[in-house]
């Protein structure tokens, strides 16, 4: 069901090529912050400021220790690994301040903290940070796969499948197929076809997101 890829995001970390290592640190990023960040506002009750820093040490500080050259895929899926180091992080929190604040050279990443503040302030309080950490994963995961799928339509001149598929798999209300078809001046048929094309390419993209790291079928639980 899932293709395969052909580097692990774990193995990529730890490359000796700097090019690849900086692309393999990117994707990780990406993927993990947001999750890491609400995480920590909920399960450690911090003020954003607070849980600013705190995402900025750990991530820093995650990276620069390699502790993801400790995960064993046989004790179970990367990101609740993450988590447990979230957690063994936060609790000591003098080592947190410390390597958030240690000097105006310390390493920052580009993150839109604002933008996940804006989020989590509108989803509430509705579950544990547990479920928060897995659902925000799961999201941000498909939130970047999307965004790589409308690149590689306009790259490849598919913007029409991917028009379809907005306006289709990511409305609030979906429209019939026929109602797509006569929008687009298609088959029915052909909005069949959109569709597979763009759910097919969407699920490949977003399992080379997380790059062979944890279980691809978390990405597709309800």
């Amino acid at each position: 069901m899932f293709p395969s890829t052909h580097h692990s995001l774990l193995v990529d970390l730890q490359s000796a090529s700097g090019p690849l290592r900086k692309q393999a640190l990117d994707r990780f990023v990406e993927v993990y912050w947001k999750p890491a960040y609400k995480y920590i506002r909920v399960r450690w009750r911090r003020e954003p400021s607070d849980a600013e820093d705190l995402a900025q040490a750990f991530f820093v500080t995650l990276l620069e220790r390699e502790t993801v050259s400790r995960f064993e895929t046989s004790r179970g899926s990367f990101h609740n690994f993450l988590r447990a180091c979230i957690d063994n992080f936060a609790r000591d929190e003098a080592k947190a301040v410390t390597s958030a604040r240690r000097g105006g050279d310390a390493q920052r990443l580009s993150l839109d903290f604002p933008g996940a503040k804006a989020e989590l302030a509108a989803a509430g309080n509705q579950s544990s940070p547990e479920e928060l950490f897995h659902r925000e994963w799961q999201r941000q995961v498909f939130a970047l796969a999307i965004a790589d799928l409308e690149a590689m339509s306009n790259q490849q001149g598919k913007t029409a499948q991917f028009a379809v598929f907005q306006e289709h798999d990511l409305a609030a209300e979906k429209p019939s197929y026929a109602d797509l078809a006569a929008r687009h001046g298609l088959a029915v048929s052909q909005v069949t076809n959109y569709l597979h094309w763009a759910r097919r390419e969407l699920r490949r993209l977003a399992v080379d997101r997380i790059g062979g790291v944890a279980d691809t079928r978390l990405l597709f639980e309800p």
